[in-house]
């Protein structure tokens, strides 16, 4: 066993604590042990990354011709800022963030950024679970 995640809800903290005690003094015996304690994020579902690729991506694919997965990286670097790598000695341009790693409140914002651009630029882009009347 190489790790343990206990989310520990504000009105169970003592009950679960308990059991989160017993769990690390017998995790690992006579081994230092690493604990790590981060706020409880809920990131985002299956669906919100389905709807990102199969509806958003594939709309702007649609009307520019350009690959999802540029718009992918364009988007996030758009949104979350760029940081400059070096690859094989020639500078690049990154995303600063994942979408992997976005909360579902932070997805959201990261998709309503997108549809806030596309329409400024003439592309609608559907809500989720919109139904578009043809």
């Amino acid at each position: 066993m190489n790790t343990q995640t206990f989310i520990l809800p504000p009105e169970s903290r003592e009950r679960i604590a308990d059991n989160l005690r017993a769990f690390v003094l017998s995790a690992f015996p006579g081994k230092r042990v690493k604990v790590t304690v981060e706020l409880a994020r809920k990131s985002r579902s299956h669906e919100q990354n389905a709807y990102l690729w199969g509806v958003v991506y594939e709309t702007l694919r649609q009307a520019t011709g350009q690959p999802a997965e540029d718009w992918h990286e364009y988007f996030l670097g758009e949104w979350a800022g760029w940081e400059e790598c070096a690859l094989f000695g020639k500078r690049k341009l990154k995303p600063r963030r994942r979408s992997s790693k976005l909360s579902t409140v932070e997805f959201s914002d990261y998709v309503a950024f997108i549809q806030q651009r596309a329409a400024e630029n003439g592309v609608y882009i559907p809500d989720p679970n919109e139904r578009m009347v043809a």
